[in-house]
């Protein structure tokens, strides 16, 4: 049987992580050319979406052969706002390949790539790519992969200059300088400009894979020659348990030094390990990669797509799936028949009888699996560890363009979910909105392109209005009055009820009624009065809260009093009462906790005060970061994520959650008001 390499792509946007797939394919012979992202041709780039914007918007599953190694690669976007697809690259795979462009160095998406990847215990690679652009440099890009990751970078696969240009490859494995025809390559003898600085990274690789094993650092210090094997065998360890992060430079717009970098994964990157999941009681239990052990696969990618249908992809931990199958659902308890199972190269799919332990591979029209989910054997329910979901920080209210497609837009969007669980969908009963999250504008834009192209559904987006509050600051007494006469018997209801600011959120209602002027058996009937009038404040609408309602007296009439009549005069002294009682307008604050780099972390804060926040705080975190907690009214913070997102170039994130309702600034609540009244 192959050895199966379970790879990711990730990265920065825009730094040729597609190209790089496509040339992967072109030289291991899946392809006859190679596809470009501009012409909207590439394999792996195959929703009409990407094909129309020329970006990757979700991640792409393609599986190949190559030198007796099964390789499963998941191309992932390098876009902020589709960062669920880089998540489920590192959820499927076990080795990660950060992509670094030669000719501006590392970029921030890469940077954090590099680190989720570090943090899930991952292999990891980079490769500078580009290295055909002139202004490429790959000496000056690897020292700054060094100065800001350390020690443990590795050059496997440098370019050797001659007459200040790129005129080979070398290759310090086999210690063989390579020219390229294309993809094809054959050894030269070309020498570089600067043999100095030439020696001196080749014993930068030595001495990173010698320091992997005891062995291997005898032999070195004893002044004898590192053998090929001897090289494998470091960079093998090495890369395994991190000590080692291999570095290659390469083209992938023109394939060269893609083959080297093929075969270090075939030859060094780890096979998939086993895995620990929870049983039935909590308990952690250790699944070893077993084709004979009972079946556990988590679900890292779901597509839902109204023409092609549903498919989950798989990666199996233990046991084998196959067609035919009884499987569990751990979340529900479900248990499904496999049916037809697929491997995939972008949208192509091919049948096949099972996916083995270790690989990876979808099955169609499952109806319970989501994103996350765990297929097992129902003699052995077991729960793997999901995907990483990005937290959803940007909304935007969404409206149909034509009356009754409300249900349209509702179905199309939880299909959307199912194959992008970081997007949310609430219908807010409060403010009359349906509200539509992700990660980014553009994410969002994409959602309304998939709605028309492939829903047939025409929407727009909109600011999402803010759930204010009203409140009284002064105590008051009013009456409220209901009498109407219309033949028969007539409606009569009278009350005085004194109202006083309260510290609670629901009404507080009391009586202190003496002599009888209002029978008991009607309190209820005012109570439920004053809690609907509390529904609508008198100042713009919105929902009262911290009032405390006395009922003190009244009168009532033997024939004509009914309870609509004094819930009706109780709904009159609401009116009456909370217009004279100084009523405010509240607006809710929320806490921000906002994690930052070191030099990004004034700005935020400008940017914090200019929303009219206030920092409570600030602690580094574990990882080398900033964590900012503040306070800012919920009706700033609509764009913060993008303000985040520029500040920070991508390297922070933040999370908020409700925290209390303040008064609102007379000049908000004056605009507030007027478009309340607008409305």
């Amino acid at each position: 049987m192959s050895t199966v390499k379970n790879i990711t792509i990730v990265g920065h946007a825009s730094k040729g992580k597609t190209t790089l797939t496509e040339a992967m394919l072109n030289v291991a012979g899946v392809t006859e050319r190679m596809g470009k992202v501009a012409d909207g041709n590439t394999v792996s780039d195959c929703d009409a979406e990407e094909k129309k914007r020329h970006i990757s918007i979700s991640s792409s599953v393609l599986q190949f052969s190559y030198n007796n190694s099964k390789i499963n690669v998941v191309d992932t976007p390098g876009l902020f706002d589709f960062a669920m697809g880089g998540a489920e690259g590192l959820r499927a795979a076990d080795a990660a390949i950060v992509v670094v462009s030669a000719r501006s160095g590392l970029a921030a998406g890469a940077e954090k790539a590099f680190r989720n990847a570090g943090k899930k215990g991952m292999a990891r690679i980079i490769v500078t790519s580009k290295m055909d652009d002139e202004r490429a440099d790959f000496y000056k890009a690897f020292n700054g992969l060094v100065a800001k990751f350390g020690t443990s970078m590795c050059p496997v696969c440098v370019p050797v200059i001659s007459g200040g240009k790129v005129a080979g490859y070398y290759n310090m494995i086999d210690e063989k300088t390579y020219t390229y025809d294309g993809v094809h390559r054959k050894e030269s003898d070309v020498t570089h400009d600067d043999t100095g600085r030439f020696d001196a990274i080749i014993e930068v690789f030595n001495e990173a894979v010698a320091g992997t094993d005891d062995e291997l650092m005898e032999k070195y210090f004893e002044g004898e020659p590192l053998t090929k094997e001897d090289k494998i065998k470091g960079l093998s360890i090495g890369i395994a348990d991190g000590s080692i992060v291999p570095v290659f430079a390469l083209s992938g717009a023109t394939g060269e030094g893609v083959d080297m970098l093929l075969d270090f994964v075939a030859d060094c990157c780890p096979a998939p390990k086993s895995e620990y999941a929870v049983d039935a009681d909590g308990e952690p239990v250790e699944l070893n990669v077993d084709n004979n052990a009972p079946l556990a696969a988590v679900c890292f990618k779901t597509i839902a797509d109204p023409f092609i249908g549903k498919l989950n992809y798989f990666k199996v931990v233990s046991g084998k799936i196959t067609a035919g199958l009884t499987v569990v659902n751990a979340r529900t308890g479900d248990e499904e028949r496999v049916g037809k199972i697929v491997s995939t190269l972008g949208a192509k799919q091919t049948d096949v009888k099972e996916i083995t332990a270790g690989d990876i591979g979808a099955v169609a029209k499952l109806t319970t699996f989501k994103t996350g989910d765990t297929m097992c054997a129902p003699s052995n329910v077991v729960t793997l560890d999901g995907v990483a979901v990005p937290h959803a920080s940007y909304s935007m209210a969404i409206a149909a363009d034509r009356k009754g497609d409300e249900e349209k837009i509702a179905n199309a969007v939880s299909k959307m979910m199912e194959e992008d669980p970081s997007i949310t969908f609430v219908s807010n009963t409060e403010t009359k909105q349906t509200v539509l999250s992700g990660l980014g504008e553009q994410q969002l834009d994409v959602c309304m392109s998939k709605l028309k192209a492939k829903y047939n559904v025409n929407a727009n987006l909109q600011e999402p209005r803010v759930a204010y509050r009203e409140t009284i600051t002064k105590k008051v007494e009013a009456q409220g009055r209901h009498k109407k006469q219309s033949g028969g018997h007539g409606q009569f209801g009278d009350v005085f009820i004194e109202f006083e600011p309260y510290p609670g959120e629901e009404l507080e209602f009391g009586e202190r009624v003496v002599g009888g002027s209002v029978p008991k058996n009607f309190f209820p009937a005012v109570e439920k009065g004053l809690r609907e009038s509390m529904e609508r404040g008198v100042l713009a609408g919105y929902p009262m809260v911290g009032v405390k309602a006395t009922l003190f007296d009244g009168s009532y009439h033997p024939v004509d009093s009914s309870e609509m009549s004094f819930k009706m005069a109780a709904s009159l002294a609401f009116k009456n009462g909370i217009s004279q009682a100084n009523p405010v307008l509240l607006e809710p604050i929320v806490t921000l906790n906002a994690i930052c780099n070191d030099e990004a972390m004034g700005d935020i804060i400008g940017d914090i005060n200019k929303r009219r926040g206030r920092v409570l705080g600030m602690n580094p975190t574990a990882d080398g970061m900033q964590e900012i907690v503040a306070e800012v009214p919920q009706a700033e913070m609509n764009t913060f994520s993008t303000a985040m997102r520029q500040i920070t170039q991508g390297r922070g994130s933040f999370t908020t959650a409700f925290a209390r309702y303040e008064k609102c600034p007379e000049h908000i609540a004056q605009k507030v008001i007027e478009q309340s009244k607008a409305e």
